[in-house]
């Protein structure tokens, strides 16, 4: 028999983890070859199914979430049309509720594996090779915990429960070659489950935490490590759960990464002053750190079952920024109960206070199978019926409020979390905190399209949107500062200066590099060009000095190394 795995990734970068655990887990199946072909949700759907029915599978299975299970049911639909003795098997997050409605609406589906699939997956398998022709196949697929089958008309399942795998009995994908080490951003897990028991997250379903062993741990992460992976995302719901664990896997990982950068998520009030102490060694650009604060309401927070500690998160937050070099990227949820607009945006400022590197904002998706279903029916929630289910109003916010918390939210990928604006949000942060300054410029923006913009789409679209909040006074700093920051991300091209910089061509120099006092050290094959203007203020330091000055960009490119600006 030959199995398919696959799922549609939101993104071309990213490579399923899923997928090679529940095949590492096969392999000891006599008879049984399987393969894994990732694909993502942006290709057409013929081109998908031409790419499925090529592998003339005996069974596809597919692994579902809330952004691709809209596409794949349709797949599903059309390889049952062609091939009706295709088996079609669903799991994953989007799949593991509301199974019975969802294999009734689409026939097509002929398992669904609920919840950790690597066991009962494998149960599946073996059933289907030793009774897939007799009679007695029924009755041993009913004997399997957590599946959903049909059995004639009928949708039935087998026993349900939470039966936790031994997480090391599950075999390295890594090891056993599965994983494409070649994509520049993989997953990875050392734990499942987490402690916290949030009604809008999905893991407070499962609650138990379990880890691998420090060894499998240790021996994965040297693997990856070795084959100089770019980006290594660690999918742990609360990584430091265990706070003495947590140090002996940053420790292994200082003492033998060879240049990969790491994500975790965090919980900060579960940091420790050893922790915090080990995390000072960490180098730039190797940690970066997602802590989920979602409220700086604990009363909102209490309501949604989010226990957390908003003090020593903030205190953490606040010893992270000042004492190491990790990168911190803290999240907001908007639309969770009793935070109406105004205390949305006192959450807005409690995190921009911190001076994160990173802040996201979400509006709640009311997940299948969360307890946020059950609080959303009591306090009169409206949110969509189609994946990702995202909130459309509640009783302290309504829909024009959601929408306008979605333009902040977009605004700030734009204007905070890249490093692009730093001169110009610190001029304007003088006179106004940051949550007001994104909520202003989001009501200027109204229902304006912020995708697809180019860089210097971008910096024009901050000065339309932030003239109006500045004195005349203020006006020409504020150019001028914005024009500093855009020259830090792109070379302005002769006669092509952005428009809030339009009439400064008479400041502006394109030196060749030869023309340069002390050329940079740059290497041999570098592309470079350099431009040179006159600003009213030098940006360069924290301190900006008052008197004009004159500062040169030289823009260095080169194969496999991107742009490099240097400020000289």
């Amino acid at each position: 028999m030959k199995i398919l795995f696959t799922t549609l990734h939101a993104k071309y970068s990213h490579a399923s983890l899923a997928l090679p655990c529940l095949a590492a887990y096969c392999r000891d199946i006599p008879g049984v070859t399987a393969v894994i072909r990732e694909w993502t949700t942006n290709e057409p759907r013929e081109q998908l199914l031409r790419h499925i029915m090529s592998e003339q599978a005996d069974m596809v299975a597919f692994s579902c979430y809330i952004w691709n299970i809209e596409k794949t049911l349709r797949i599903a639909s059309d390889i049952k049309k062609i091939a009706p003795d295709t088996r079609i098997v669903l799991g994953g997050p989007e799949a593991s509720f509301n199974i019975f409605e969802l294999m009734h609406e689409n026939p097509a589906v002929d398992f669904v594996v609920k919840g950790e699939g690597e066991r009962v997956f494998h149960q599946l398998t073996a059933t289907l090779m030793e009774h897939g022709g007799s009679n007695r196949l029924e009755r041993s697929l009913g004997e399997i915990d957590n599946l959903y089958f049909r059995d004639g008309d009928d949708i039935v399942s087998g026993p349900l429960g939470k039966h936790f795998l031994e997480l090391d009995t599950v075999p390295s994908p890594f090891e056993a070659g599965l994983v494409d080490l070649k994509k520049p951003l993989i997953y990875y897990e050392t734990s499942r489950g987490c402690p916290f028991s949030c009604a809008f997250c999905l893991s407070a379903a499962e609650g138990h935490v379990r880890s691998f062993g420090l060894e499998r741990i240790k021996s994965d992460l040297t693997l990856l490590m070795g084959h100089k992976v770019a980006n290594i995302k660690l999918v742990d719901r609360t990584f430091n759960f265990d706070a003495q664990r947590a140090n002996q896997i940053w420790e292994f990982i200082l003492e033998h990464n060879q240049g990969s950068h790491f994500h975790f998520e965090i919980a900060a009030d579960l940091l420790t002053e050893e922790n915090l102490n080990l995390l000072k060694r960490v180098p730039p650009t190797m940690f970066r750190f997602e802590i989920g604060v979602q409220s700086a309401s604990e009363t909102t927070l209490l309501r949604v079952g989010r226990k957390a500690n908003l003090g020593r998160i903030f205190d953490a937050v606040r010893r992270l920024r000042a004492e190491t070099n990790i990168e911190l990227h803290l999240d907001l949820i908007a639309g969770l109960p009793g935070e109406d607009f105004t205390g949305f945006l006192a959450s807005l400022r409690a995190v921009a206070d911190l001076n994160p590197h990173m802040i996201q904002i979400e509006p709640l998706k009311v997940l299948k199978g969360s307890a946020m279903r059950e609080i959303a029916s009591r306090d009169d929630y409206h949110f969509s019926g189609f994946p990702p289910y995202t909130i459309l109003r509640n009783p302290w916010l309504a829909f024009a409020d959601i929408s306008r918390i979605e333009t902040i939210g977009r605004l700030l990928d734009l204007f905070y979390n890249h490093d692009g604006f730093t001169a110009t949000l610190a001029l304007l942060r003088r006179t106004i905190d940051t949550a007001s300054l994104f909520d202003r410029m989001a009501r200027q923006a109204g229902n304006d399209n912020l995708s697809g913009l180019s860089t210097r789409r971008v910096y024009e679209l901050f000065a339309r949107l932030a003239e109006p909040l500045v004195d005349d006074a203020t006006r020409r700093l504020l150019h001028d500062a914005l024009f500093f920051d855009y020259c830090r991300h792109e070379m302005p091209l002769m006669g092509k200066l952005p428009s809030f910089a339009a009439e400064r061509q008479a400041d502006c120099t394109w030196p060749g590099l030869r023309d340069l006092p002390n050329p940079p050290d740059l290497p041999a094959d570098s592309r470079v060009k350099a431009f040179r203007c006159t600003f009213l203020k030098d940006y360069r330091s924290e301190e900006w000095k008052n008197g004009a000055v004159g500062i040169t960009f030289v823009y260095a490119s080169g194969a496999g190394r991107g742009l490099q600006v240097l400020v000289v």
